[in-house]
C-alpha cells in the first residue's frame, strides 16, 4: 500500500536557483493543508524545532536534505574543506532537537558518506554528489522500512480488531506510511475491518490534530478520545491492542516515545493488552544501556498554558512539559521493527536484531 500523505520531499534546482525541501506545514492540520518550503539550514533547524515536521524517521529525513540544504551552495577549496563545511552543517542541525536518535543517525551517515567518498580522492563537486545519493537513499529506504514493519505488525491483527494509538506515527511522521500506523493500513488494505481509537495526546495534540485526520483521509474508522479516558475505555473492553511508535530505543528495549506512552502501557498491562511499539532500527541507539541514559528535550511552558491561541492557565505559573517518556521493556508486548519481531524485548534479543541489520 503507498503512503496517502507526502510528508516532504525535495525539489530539484531549476532556472540556477538551488533545491529546496517542500513539506507539509504541520502545526497547521487538520485546518489547513499547507506546504513549507525550507531553503536553508536555519530554516529547517527552525522546522524541527517548532514541529513543521515531526517524527523520529521523518526528521531523520529532514535532517539529511538539510545537509544538501548547507552544502549545495558551500564554497569550498578542496575535499577536506568540504568536510570541515560538512560538519558544522551538521553540527547546527543536531541542535534542533535532543531526543529523537534519527536525526543524529542521519547526520553521522551523511558524514559518513562524505568521509568515505573523500578518501577515495573525490572532489568537491563528486563529494556534494554522494550526499545527494545518501539523502535520497535515507528517504528510500524508510518507505521500504514502512511498508515490511507494517507487513510483520499487520499478522497480530485479526478482522475486526480495535486499536489504540498515541501520538502520531503514521506517514506524517516517516518517508512511508508510517510506523505505528503502518500494520493498521496494511491491515486495511487486506480488507481487514480494523477501528482505531485514537488520544489526543496533550498538550499538542498530536493524536487529534494528526492521526484522526490521516485515518479519516485513509478511509479508516477512527475514534478520538481525550487522554484521560484511556483506562475508561480499556476498562470497558473496547481495545484489543495499542500501538504506538518510538523516538528512540534503549538497547535493553526501554523505549522512549511522546509523553504519556508509559501511561498507556500501564494501563495496557494492568488490563492485559497487548502493547506493541513499530520502530526501525535507525530509532535503536546502540550506545544507551538503558531508557535512563535517554536525553529528554523538554518544551516550552507555552504548549501547555496557551490552547488555541488562548490562555488556558494563569499567567506565572510554573509549567513541567517534557516531550517523551520511557516505557520499561517489560512492558512491551513486541517492538516490530524491518529485520523481524523483537517479542518480550530483552537487551540479548535487541542485540541479535541489531547485528542482523549491521547496526553493531
Amino acid at each position: 500500500m503507498k503512503s496517502h500523505v507526502e510528508t516532504l520531499r525535495w525539489e530539484g534546482a531549476s532556472r540556477g536557483e538551488p533545491g529546496f525541501v517542500r513539506m507539509i506545514e504541520q502545526t497547521l492540520l487538520p485546518g489547513q493543508h499547507v506546504e513549507l518550503s525550507v531553503r536553508s539550514v536555519e530554516e529547517m533547524v527552525d522546522a524541527i524545532y517548532r514541529l513543521a515536521i515531526r517524527g523520529a524517521p521523518a526528521i531523520g529525513i529532514a535532517a539529511a536534505y538539510g545537509v544538501l540544504l548547507g552544502m549545495q551552495t558551500a564554497q569550498v577549496e578542496d575535499g577536506d574543506d568540504f568536510l570541515g563545511r560538512t560538519g558544522e552543517v551538521c553540527a547546527t542541525l543536531a541542535k534542533a532537537r535532543p531526543t529523537a536518535v534519527n536525526l543524529f543517525w542521519a547526520l553521522e551517515r551523511m558524514q559518513e558518506r562524505a568521509r568515505r567518498d573523500h578518501a577515495r580522492g573525490a572532489t568537491p563537486d563528486a563529494l556534494l554528489e554522494g550526499l545527494f545519493e545518501e539523502a535520497f537513499a535515507i528517504q528510500r529506504e524508510d518507505a521500504k522500512q514502512c511498508q515490511r514493519m507494517g507487513e510483520l505488525g499487520a499478522k497480530f491483527l485479526r478482522d475486526g480488531m480495535v486499536v489504540l494509538t498515541h501520538c502520531n506515527a503514521g506517514a506524517l511522521a516517516t518517508g512511508g506510511m508510517g510506523t505505528a500506523l503502518a500494520p493498521i493500513y496494511v491491515a486495511h488494505g487486506e480488507g481487514k475491518k480494523i477501528a482505531v481509537y485514537a488520544d489526543e495526546t496533550r498538550p499538542l495534540l498530536q493524536g487529534a490534530r494528526l492521526t484522526a485526520w490521516e485515518l479519516t483521509q485513509a478511509g479508516v474508522e477512527v475514534t478520538l478520545i481525550t487522554d484521560n479516558m484511556t483506562a475508561s475505555v480499556m476498562q470497558q473492553g473496547k481495545i484489543d491492542a495499542v500501538f504506538v511508535g518510538s523516538d528512540r530505543i534503549a538497547r535493553n528495549g526501554d523505549v522512549c516515545n511522546k509523553i504519556g506512552t508509559y501511561g498507556v502501557a500501564v494501563l495496557a498491562r494492568q488490563h492485559g493488552i497487548p502493547f506493541y511499539v513499530v520502530a526501525p532500527l535507525s530509532t535503536f541507539d546502540p550506545q544507551l544501556a538503558s531508557g535512563a541514559e535517554i536525553p529528554i528535550e523538554e518544551r516550552p511552558g507555552k504548549e501547555v498554558t496557551f490552547g488555541f491561541g488562548k490562555r488556558t492557565a494563569p499567567e506565572g505559573v510554573r509549567v513541567y512539559n517534557p516531550a517523551f517518556d520511557v516505557t520499561p521493556a517489560e512492558l512491551v508486548t513486541a517492538i516490530v521493527t524491518e529485520v523481524g519481531v523483537i517479542e518480550g524485548p530483552t537487551m540479548e534479543r535487541v542485540e541479535e536484531a541489531l547485528r542482523r541489520g549491521g547496526r553493531i
